[in-house]
């Protein structure tokens, strides 16, 4: 069969040419060729993160979420035991829910007080005034810092007897706590230190302050509008969606810390009183110092489920206050 068919045109000038016309089918046929190049093309252009993904990534998820119904701890046969480690974290391991009340007290607190001061110290910074670069340099440097350091930088801060913390405390006529050595104030110890590194989500809010229209506030001056209501009304609908996307991750950020409560205690015992032993923390606990994996593994898909159910109710939630350009919720 031919791909093509001769068809006789008369033109203007009355001379016939005879001119290739090729059939849909053959036209459709090249067509998909092509598509399916550039198709491969791209496939290849990802398959480095292909790879990546279903080896390091979803590879081992789905393993881990096999061994959360086994007793699997490495050396021995993933036998299937069923729900039993999920039972056994509701009614036979009490370190699960002062695991889990520690983390759910810090997630509370942390978010809404990192989201409130990187939106001060936006505003704070967001001033066309002499040497506020350097300023703005001096609050982002803690967030590029080294973790582990950081953490042994504080470790000397707030210690009760020579910490620089509660020196200053001292100046003031204020006898500081004890600190990391307390159940009461370790985990506002850890918060006060949280606070110290909001420069990450300062720059975000700050950047998107600056593409704020100047034709809005000068309208508000118009009005007469104090500079709070201008914030209100004006800044805060404005930097909404930043709000959104740092209120969602700080939430999943603060569900998974680990780093500072292992450096930070003997042994990343937990502190004391079990005060800074984090979900995360015992999950490792579990995992690398008694290597009860499939327990372990049953804790990290329960850890899952909690955020993405937080999430999804951020999302729904996000709809009534985030403000788009395009309208609500679009």
């Amino acid at each position: 069969m031919k791909s093509s068919e001769s068809t006789l045109v008369h033109e203007e000038a009355g001379s016939p040419v005879i001119r290739e016309r090729k059939t849909g089918e053959s036209a459709r046929t090249k067509g998909l060729s092509r598509k399916a190049k550039d198709n491969l093309a791209g496939y290849l252009f990802i398959s480095p993160w292909i790879i990546g993904f279903l080896g390091l990534t979803l590879g081992p998820l789905l393993f881990s979420l096999a061994a959360s119904f086994t007793d699997y701890n490495i050396t021995s046969k993933m036998n299937f035991i069923g729900l039993e480690n999920y039972k056994r974290m509701f009614t036979m391991d009490d370190l699960f829910r002062t695991s889990l009340f520690n983390t759910i007290y810090y997630v509370i607190f942390s978010v809404p007080l990192t989201t409130a001061g990187a939106i001060l110290l936006a505003v704070l910074l967001n001033h066309k005034i002499k040497g506020m670069k350097f300023f703005r340099t001096i609050y982002y440097l803690p967030a590029v810092l080294s973790g582990v350091a950081v953490y042994f930088l504080w470790m000397q801060l707030l210690s009760p007897s020579t910490g620089l913390v509660n020196t200053m405390l001292g100046w003031v006529g204020i006898d500081g706590p004890a600190w990391l050595f307390d159940p009461e104030w370790t985990k506002p110890a850890l918060l006060l230190m949280k606070m110290w590194s909001v420069g990450g989500g300062m720059l975000l809010y700050l950047a998107i302050m600056q593409g704020v229209s100047p034709q809005m506030y000068e309208a508000a001056d118009i009005e007469g509008a104090s500079p709070w209501q201008k914030f209100y009304h004006i800044t805060l609908p404005m930097i909404s969606p930043i709000i959104f996307f740092d209120v969602i991750t700080s939430t999943i950020g603060s569900f998974q810390i680990f780093q500072e409560a292992y450096v930070m205690t003997e042994n990343g015992s937990g502190g004391p009183g079990n005060s800074l032993l984090f979900y995360n923390l015992h999950m490792w606990n579990n995992a690398f110092e008694v290597f009860d994996m499939g327990y372990a593994s049953a804790m990290a898909w329960l850890l899952f489920i909690i955020v993405m159910i937080l999430t999804a109710v951020n999302m729904k939630l996000g709809k009534r206050w985030v403000h788009y350009e395009g309208g609500n919720g679009k």
